[in-house]
């Protein structure tokens, strides 16, 4: 079983406020605007925005529950046929209230609540903005283009190259030297020798001549 709203109620009893707010909601889709009191514009907002929700929808089953609040058939008739369509690509927020000050004598805040049947502009959404990249600065170009030439080294590596082959050929050079120092040497001494044994011969042929 539905509870009664909490706190103050309009009127006398939950019957008197459903009823209130249904004569309410009949002339604000008659009139499009009405004014009231605070406390009774509040209360009549989500009635009368549950009410155009049903007759967007338009369907016999949403204008009998729309008639179950509202017994008179031409508030019905209007809201379904005119105010209908011009909320149709609203998604809520039927209503507006604004504030009017307050009512003499007893100084009760009184408000203007009105329909919102303005059309819907879209707002274009804010495109995202792509990041570009950044340009390379100058000194970098400097640094890439003083590296190109030690790129081209090799073609220098050529004399260093041939500064190793020079070197392991003096190498060579070396080593082949104390072997023909060795020849020379070992020449040397076989002429010593064969100049000796010349000798020897020639003091036998003497010896053998003074006898």
């Amino acid at each position: 079983m539905p509870k009664p709203t909490k706190g103050p109620r309009l009127g006398g009893g939950p019957a008197h406020e459903r009823l209130l707010l249904a004569n309410l909601a009949a002339a604000l889709f008659t009139h499009k605007s009405i004014k009231t009191t605070e406390t009774k514009a509040k209360r009549l907002r989500p009635v009368a925005e549950r009410l155009i929700t049903f007759a967007k929808r338009g369907d016999l089953h949403a204008r009998r529950r729309v008639l179950a609040v509202i017994g008179d058939k031409g508030v019905v008739h209007e809201l379904f046929t005119q105010i209908a369509p011009l909320v149709a690509e609203r998604d809520g927020g039927y209503t507006r209230i604004t504030k009017l000050g307050f009512r003499k004598g007893d100084n009760a805040p009184m408000v203007q609540i009105e329909l919102v049947l303005e059309p819907v502009n879209a707002k274009p959404r804010a495109k995202a903005e792509t990041k570009k990249p950044k340009a390379a600065p100058v000194e970098d170009v400097v640094e890439e283009s003083a590296e190109v030439p030690a790129e081209d080294a090799p073609a220098e590596d050529v004399p260093v190259a041939d500064a190793a082959a020079e070197a392991s050929a003096e190498a060579v050079e070396t080593e082949e030297a104390p072997v023909e120092a060795d020849v020379v040497e070992i020449e040397r001494a076989e002429e010593a020798e064969a100049a000796d044994e010349a000798a020897d011969a020639d003091s036998e042929v003497a010896g053998d001549s003074d006898k």
